[in-house]
């Protein structure tokens, strides 16, 4: 029986983690859903090549492995579940962190980015030219960003060109830099680097407000988060030999006590993560892409 609990609730314990995998990767358009690919841009943000039911296999297979190897250790499936449970999200949360810092590099290359083009433009190249250099010799992030750009802009023109990279970064502040870019490149001419000009002071600015809103919060996060995990860890040293503790907590109350600690955990979960969640700035000149917490 015990062995059967075992699978049961290891078995859970993947397809909810699956579930909250798929659902909090991250959103896109109805056409982008269709085909999958709202997860499989989120990490391609994250710089991973791999297929989005890749990982979500390995994210569950990773808490299927952490339940067994708990449920081992402790003697109690019950125990194993909620370690197990957090195993299995760990790589949603890691590389949605990843994400979020490869996004914010992109951003804060911008500023120095646009001052390239401005540079270019002033040598007396055009801005479609200059955004190829941009390419080549620009800030790293944004050499990845448009590293496919001296490609499209060939077969496309410059202007679809710039909608199709600005729907690959997927960032807000990177589609109000793309669409000034976009009116600039249609209206040529002098105006093109007083456009840029002003879009450097601009985007300077919100680069700055963004890394003041996450350095303000960073600390709190990482406490409200060591409170919740550290219960769970005294849980399993407690059980990992035999004695008192464990024959309390593979009983009937046992259960109960553990089964109302995951509940009291999972709404504390929920609220901190409300109260923490960054109120990431919503896509107004692409598809609406709300970003993943971490």
């Amino acid at each position: 029986m015990s062995l059967l609990a075992a699978v049961v609730v290891g078995a859970c314990c993947a397809l909810v983690a699956r579930t909250l995998v798929e659902r909090r990767g991250v959103s896109s358009s109805w056409g982008r859903r269709r085909f999958g690919g709202a997860l499989e841009l989120w990490l391609a943000q994250a710089g991973l090549s791999m297929r989005p039911y890749q990982f979500v296999a390995g994210s569950s297979l990773a808490g299927l492995l952490a339940f067994a190897a708990a449920a081992l250790v402790t003697g109690s499936p019950f125990v194993a579940a909620v370690p197990a449970f957090a195993v299995a999200l760990l790589p949603r949360s890691y590389f949605g962190r990843r994400r979020g810092a490869r996004l914010r590099e992109l951003q804060r290359a911008w500023p120095d980015g646009l001052r390239d083009l401005s540079a270019s433009i002033t040598a007396g190249h055009s801005l479609t030219q200059a955004l190829v250099n941009l390419a080549d010799t620009g800030p790293v992030p944004l050499r990845v960003a448009f590293a496919s750009f001296p490609r499209l802009t060939r077969m496309l023109g410059t202007v679809p060109a710039l909608e199709v990279i600005k729907e690959e970064i997927a960032d807000p502040t990177s589609d109000r830099v793309i669409e000034v870019l976009v009116l600039a490149s249609e209206r040529g001419g002098a105006v093109v680097r007083n456009i840029l000009d002003d879009l450097v002071v601009t985007t300077t600015k919100d680069v700055k407000l963004l890394e003041e809103i996450e350095s303000d919060g960073l600390e709190m996060k990482i406490n409200a988060r060591a409170v919740l995990v550290m219960p769970w860890l005294v849980l399993v040293a407690l059980t990992i030999r035999g004695g008192a503790f464990r024959d309390f907590y593979r009983s009937g109350g046992g259960v109960v006590v553990i089964l109302v600690g995951a509940g009291l955990s999972a709404l504390g979960a929920l609220w901190i993560g409300r109260l923490g969640r960054q109120h990431e700035e919503q896509r107004v000149f692409g598809a609406a892409e709300p970003g993943v917490a971490t």
